[in-house]
């Protein structure tokens, strides 16, 4: 693997992960309802999921997934209706008034919103998809397979991990300079749309298109 294939290959990775998906509405739409604190989890949660989907994608997941349409529509579904689920529970979570921090929207803890963000991100089965079309573009068939998927996952995971740190430091930016709980409320509300927003469209998804 040359260092130009894998300079490709990292720009191409930067372009997909900057485009805002259903794991990136749920890092914002987290930072926005619960501030700064939570973002560690949020990432976390990313990382982790990006690397289940990328080792699930190796394993062969990917291609069963392509190939069959009623897995791939169970599991669109399950992840769907998670994200739903999530975004009503941040629409119909309750404001802090007086000393209580801004960032602390509803009682949830750092790491179930860890595991949120990880399920949101491992069950997207277009990801999943997505690398086992993505990746091989970029294998040299003459050098070892096995080494450049490793370097290649690293890479995408790095890449992935710190967008996910700069959208949800800029979203949590935003919501530490607000202090009204009637300006909470909305923010937690337009971060409940986004994730419902979120798993609507994951339900439009069809695997002829991926």
């Amino acid at each position: 693997m040359s260092f130009e294939q894998w300079l490709a290959f990292a720009a191409a990775s930067a372009v997909v992960v900057a485009i805002p998906g259903p794991t990136i509405l749920l890092v914002v739409s987290y930072a926005l309802g619960h501030g700064r604190k939570m973002a560690g989890a949020t990432i976390a949660g990313v990382t982790l999921g990006d690397f289940t989907a990328m080792t699930a994608s190796m394993l062969g997941l990917g291609a069963l997934l392509a190939a069959s349409a009623t897995l791939f529509t169970l599991l669109k579904w399950a992840g769907a209706a998670y994200l739903i689920y999530l975004g009503i529970k941040l629409w119909r979570a309750p404001t802090r008034t007086g000393s209580a921090e801004i960032g602390d929207a509803s009682p949830e803890k750092p790491f179930r919103i860890f595991l949120h963000t990880y399920a949101v991100t491992s069950l997207n089965p277009k990801t999943i998809v997505f690398f086992v079309a993505f990746l091989p573009q970029f294998l040299d068939a003459t050098q070892p397979v096995v080494f450049q998927m490793v370097v290649f996952e690293v890479t995408f995971l790095v890449i992935g991990t710190i967008n996910a740190t700069l959208y949800a430091l800029l979203a949590s930016a935003v919501r530490s300079k607000i202090g009204k709980p009637a300006v909470q409320q909305v923010i937690n509300r337009a971060g409940g749309s986004m994730m419902i927003g979120a798993g609507l469209l994951a339900l439009s998804w069809k695997k002829a298109a991926i």
